[in-house]
């Protein structure tokens, strides 16, 4: 009997593309959005093309009770759910203190309080099922506090991570597995405009190697794993000798904390905007 996936945010970008992934792998799909057209469109496209079954529906992560009443249909149209990946998000942000409250407000809200009801309908399924696999989306500009148009981005990336990490630490020795996923650059629709990036991959590769490392259920993964793979040891931080290490991933990052966080994909075009 084939397995089945929720992926979150699947209208457009890497989770689009991480969809035609796990179809060619053979699995079901429960494909959620906000923009219907393109999930039927997709859906059309998969079960053509592979055989398998998919079933999209409308959804808007920040309708909170809808998260729930989503989740819980799927679950009783595919009779279990063996993995859910949270991936809807925006990519928005502005800097601190220079009257965008609203706008980073909505990018939090969004990133963190909207996968923390995904997570919570998502664990609550594998719970009474005994068994499943959560999959966070977190992204490389949760590895440090980040500036400029990064900064609450980068924050509500972050409280992702450590959201899993949490669930991990409580459902360690049990069936059920957490995995959180650091994406690096990759190029998506909703960034087009955007300057070219340092080590960016083209969203097709990017869709590939996400797949790729979630198939493996790893507890963390980043990706590519070059140049974004933390490598340990490393020269220590020169500012104070501090135990905080210097790494690839981290230098890029910083590089980047001038631009937008459209250009960064812990968030997938498939948004919750989508």
């Amino acid at each position: 009997m084939a397995k089945t996936i929720i992926i979150t945010g699947a209208s457009s970008g890497i989770g689009s593309g991480m969809a035609r992934e796990f179809a060619q792998k053979g699995y079901n799909l429960a494909i959620c959005a906000r923009r219907l057209d393109r999930l039927e469109s997709l859906k059309q496209e998969l079960e053509s093309k592979y055989g398998i079954k998919v079933i999209p529906k409308v959804l808007d992560v920040t309708n909170y009770d809808q998260v729930f009443e989503v989740f819980r249909a799927f679950k009783q149209e595919f009779g279990r759910l063996d993995r859910v990946i949270v991936n809807a998000g925006i990519g928005d942000g502005r800097r601190i203190g220079k009257g965008s409250f609203a706008i980073n407000k909505a990018t939090v809200e969004t990133n963190f309080i909207s996968a923390l009801a995904q997570c919570e309908a998502a664990v609550e399924i594998f719970r009474e099922q005994n068994s499943g696999h959560l999959v966070v989306i977190s992204s490389m500009s949760a590895v440090r506090g980040m500036p400029k148009h990064l900064t609450a981005y980068g924050a509500s990336k972050a409280g992702v991570a450590h959201l899993a990490e949490g669930i991990r630490a409580e459902l360690l020795n049990t069936p059920i597995k957490v995995t959180t996923i650091f994406p690096g650059y990759i190029r998506t629709e909703i960034n087009e405009g955007a300057k070219p990036l340092p080590f960016e991959v083209d969203e097709k590769t990017g869709s590939r190697l996400l797949a790729a490392e979630i198939e493996k259920a790893p507890v963390k993964a980043y990706v590519p794993k070059w140049p974004w793979l933390p490598p340990y040891p490393v020269k220590m931080a020169r500012k104070n000798r501090s135990a905080s290490p210097v790494t690839w991933s981290t230098r890029m990052v910083n590089r980047s904390n001038s631009r937008s966080p459209l250009a960064m994909t812990g968030r997938s075009a498939a948004s919750a905007a989508s």
